[in-house]
């Protein structure tokens, strides 16, 4: 007779086979192959030429239509300086007096030297019509008075230029002397005036690029003094000139120092933003570019050192294709190099996309600017 702790043992192992063949069968079941992703919507702008409006970014700088310098004609000791450093002056107001002791004494002394020569030929010319004295005495006494004349004319010049004047209106700069500072003449600057408005605006494209804008028949009309080149300025803040300059100089020739031609545009500066010596960003605008493939900037994908677009293939497959871009035309990105017309880039859901994934395509509609309508 079979014990029951055997039949126990026999029902424990027949429970722990039953449950391994269950465990078994729900691991087949479980091996089944995952469902596939639906192909993830992107969308998609189709490459074109097309005339684009461009523009350029240079680097200017600010000077002022016109810089005169101040220097005294006589020497002297500066008895005064009426004018306010960085202020605006008027033509014909005092900036400088110098001490008069040296222009009076030589004004006297010619003076007295003039009023003797007049004297003596006031004399002479009665006793010529005499015969009493010969006609070279009397060519000899104009020919002093002449002289003492020029030199009473300069004299007194000498004593007008002691006071220093404006010449020009505009804005006095710093003084580079000061009350009781002795002034030689001519040689030593005392100070400068700018003439700020209107204002220029100073900027030196690349030899490249200008030979690049003569040779397109569109460009080339563009730089020439006077013409439709619209110049703006960005100013150091980021902040837009609320004004357009016009180009009024296109220097004949290269800076021998810099090998770049110089160019100037001019614009009215009655606010006085723009300050001689200040770099400002010149945006040139006016340019176009025929037969520009280009795609939204947010299209454009760089890493690794690398910039490239997704397209579109044949089957809805994705591939990356290596681009060279160049320069921007609004929010579109102009590309050299690495698209052909008909190709499909992908602009919307980029992040939802990798090399060899099957998506599905929307074409998106998009302005010359490439903004999404």
């Amino acid at each position: 007779m079979i014990s029951n702790s055997l039949v126990r043992a026999r029902r424990a192992s027949a429970c722990v086979t039953a449950t391994s063949l269950l465990l078994c069968a729900a691991c087949g079941r479980g091996a089944a192959k995952p469902r596939a992703f639906p192909p993830a919507d992107v969308g998609i702008v189709t490459v074109a030429p097309q005339t684009l409006p461009q523009s350029y970014d240079l680097v200017g700088q600010v000077e002022p239509s016109r810089r005169t310098d101040v220097r005294a004609r006589v020497e002297g000791v500066i008895l005064e300086r009426p004018f306010t450093e960085g202020a605006a002056v008027t033509a014909g107001q005092v900036l400088f007096r110098l001490d008069r002791v040296k222009t009076e004494a030589a004004y006297a002394s010619v003076l007295a030297r003039y009023n003797n020569a007049k004297s003596t030929v006031g004399r002479l010319e009665p006793l010529l019509a005499r015969h009493a004295v010969a006609q070279q005495d009397v060519d000899n006494a104009r020919t002093e008075l002449d002289a003492a004349k020029a030199a009473l004319d300069q004299a007194r010049k000498d004593l007008d230029d002691s006071v220093v004047r404006a010449e020009v209106a505009g804005r006095v700069g710093r003084a580079r002397f000061e009350v009781g500072g002795r002034v030689t003449g001519p040689a030593d600057l005392l100070t400068t005036i700018d003439d700020l408005d209107p204002a220029y605006v100073v900027f030196r494209p690349s030899t490249t690029q200008v030979l690049d804008w003569k040779a397109d028949p569109r460009s080339a009309p563009l730089l020439e003094p006077g013409g439709k080149l619209e110049v703006r300025v960005v100013l150091p803040n980021g902040a837009l000139l609320p004004r357009t300059g016009r180009l009024t100089f296109v220097a004949p020739s290269l800076d021998s120092a810099t090998g770049t031609q110089e160019f100037r545009a001019t614009f009215e500066n009655h606010d006085r933003i723009l300050l001689p010596g200040q770099f400002v960003n010149v945006r040139l605008s006016g340019f176009s570019r025929a037969n520009a493939l280009a795609v939204p900037q947010r299209a454009i994908q760089t890493g690794l050192g690398r910039m490239f677009v997704y397209v579109v293939s044949a089957g809805d497959t994705v591939v990356a294709r290596d681009v060279k871009t160049g320069p921007w035309s609004g929010t579109l990105w102009i590309v050299d190099d690495g698209l052909k017309p008909g190709d499909r880039v992908i602009v919307d859901g980029v992040q939802k996309v990798a090399p060899g994934r099957v998506v599905k395509p929307s074409p998106i509609a998009t302005d010359s600017a490439g903004t999404r309508k």
